[in-house]
């Protein structure tokens, strides 16, 4: 749930150097295998088998360093449609923290999060103040706040990159592109 960019939710933790080919794995997203299932719904099957039928809308990602490295896919969207609200690591690779920001799923960065946080858990992350708080422990930790006046930060609040773009051909009075 979020209140001027507040997310509050469950933990699901993963490790270090999580693949994009774990998030959007080829063979079923992109090779036409999908047996019937649509693409995000095979989110994380490889390594978490079942985990798109548990995961409920506004949870938290916890991860290690590295998440998201592997391919330029959009596997924040994938995860962003199976209903995670946010993310929080101690870091992401640069495409990946990219294709967030323009898939508008915040996502922030924390060193010692790993530590802060068992599965389950129930985290709130506020993208103001980078304050991530354990409310199951009563425990905090100091992460990467996104600046208000930077692209990211306002990309975040348009809703993504097509919407911010919209927003700033709207307030220059530019005609609007064509499809």
């Amino acid at each position: 749930m979020a209140d001027d960019l507040i997310y509050k939710g469950k933990v699901w933790k993963f490790g270090d150097r999580i693949s994009t080919d774990l998030m959007m794995p080829g063979a079923q997203v992109l090779a036409g295998g999908g047996l019937g299932k649509p693409p995000h719904k095979w989110c994380f099957n490889a390594n978490r088998p079942g985990w798109t039928d548990e995961v409920e809308e506004g949870d938290i990602i916890v991860a290690g360093v590295n998440f998201g490295c592997g391919s330029s896919r959009n596997g924040a969207q994938a995860i962003q449609r199976n209903g995670v609200g946010a993310i929080i690591a101690e870091s992401t690779s640069r495409i990946f923290f990219r294709n967030a920001v323009n898939s508008a799923l915040p996502t922030m960065w924390c060193k010692g999060v790993q530590e802060l946080f068992d599965e389950g858990d129930v985290a709130e992350i506020n993208m103001n103040t980078g304050e991530v708080k354990n409310l199951t422990k009563g425990t905090s930790l100091m992460g990467e706040a996104w600046a208000e006046d930077t692209p990211p930060m306002q990309i975040l609040r348009a809703g993504g990159f097509y919407p911010y773009v919209r927003k700033m051909i709207q307030e220059r009075g530019l005609p609007e592109p064509v499809s």
